[in-house]
């Protein structure tokens, strides 16, 4: 076991403002007297006077990743056995990452002259790399930009500790499809999410997001090159134009010569642009990556047209945000929202920018 002379205090003064945080309560600073809390004479032992100061102690050795550690208690409860019951059980099932890593915890007490002294034994089911590989995030939007940062790279999990939540697992699905569909370039294949909350509830928690691909990982790398190399190919007569219109004028009638709407077609940018066509979701991606190409900003709109789930998307123009569904027939139109609606479409509009 590393020092802990300096480390402890250190670490316990933390934990009772930044790292306390991670628990649905609140946690007491360390007292003054506090000041040196490891055992007179063996820097080994961490020495704590009430319950809390013994979470906070068992906490720390989580956090460290620690196998083992000594905590001795001198302060005024008699069943020094029951304490430990409720601290252990306490890290293990509200502590995030007590509750996401360890397995279970056990100790053996020792007897001292006026006080206790556990010899804790702590066994883990995740590796110290699965541990320092947690991102912190709060809110929404770091929250997609984290689950953003995975599926562009293809990662098969994404482990967030996350503050200030009372979501559930539905809301961190719908973050998911956000974030894949904000990455035209790399959204090739919608993975199977399976999400995990440790604990199930409470404000702070850890929430693990398991990624299942149904494409083999070269085979997608290989189709993000090729379809970079070919965004690049679409784009590069637009790069000496100026104007926003004319760059979109452009890209539509790139699209529309190259056939690359079909109503039965595959559902990404690279099955509209290099497979024989895309459905609106594919036209959508494809439209929103050649944008991103030439500097224009531009999203996917996730809906519904006439009922039925539905893609299009919302583009910048110089007079504004307007809409652009290429997947219907005729020449390409940037509507507004009454038109949009007017014509049947349905979006959430706290999540696409008003088109006015």
């Amino acid at each position: 076991m590393r020092k802990m002379m300096c480390a402890v205090m250190a670490a316990l003064m933390l934990l009772s403002t930044g790292c306390a945080s991670m628990l649905n309560r609140d946690y007491s600073s360390v007292a003054p007297h506090s000041a040196t809390p490891t055992a007179e004479g063996d820097s080994n032992t961490i020495r704590v006077e009430n319950y809390q100061e013994l979470v906070n102690a068992l906490i720390y050795l989580v956090n460290q990743g620690e196998e083992s550690g000594s905590i001795r208690y001198s302060g005024e409860e008699a069943d020094f056995k029951k304490l430990m019951d409720e601290a252990c059980l306490e890290v293990k099932q509200e502590d995030p990452l007590g509750n996401y890593a360890v397995d279970y915890i056990k100790y053996s007490v020792t007897s001292i002259v006026g006080s206790y002294e556990a010899d804790v034994q702590i066994t883990y089911r995740r590796t110290r790399e699965q541990v320092a590989s947690i991102v912190d995030a709060t809110g929404a939007a770091a929250i997609r930009s984290e689950l953003s940062r995975a599926l562009s790279s293809f990662s098969s999990e994404v482990v967030l500790r996350i503050s200030y939540f009372e979501e559930d697992e539905n809301y961190i699905h719908q973050l998911v499809r956000q974030a894949y569909l904000s990455n035209p370039a790399t959204a090739l294949d919608f993975p199977e999410a399976e999400v995990a909350m440790y604990p199930e509830s409470g404000q702070q928690r850890i929430v693990e997001v398991t990624l299942t691909y149904h494409q083999p990982l070269q085979t997608l790398e290989s189709r993000r090159n090729s379809l970079s190399r070919e965004a690049e190919r679409i784009c590069q007569p637009l790069t000496e134009l100026t104007g926003i219109r004319e760059k979109l004028d452009g890209i539509t009638k790139a699209l529309q010569s190259m056939g690359a709407y079909s109503a039965q077609g595959g559902s990404t940018a690279y099955d509209a642009l290099l497979s024989g066509g895309g459905d609106s979701q594919g036209v959508a991606l494809a439209f929103s990556l050649l944008c991103h190409q030439v500097g224009i900003t531009c999203s996917v709109v996730d809906g519904q047209k006439d009922g039925q789930s539905h893609f299009w998307n919302v583009v910048q123009t110089a007079t504004g945000y307007r809409h652009v569904d290429l997947s219907r027939s005729g020449s390409v139109t940037y509507d507004v929202d009454q038109t949009m609606t007017q014509q049947g479409y349905v979006w959430d509009t706290q999540q696409v920018p008003v088109c006015s």
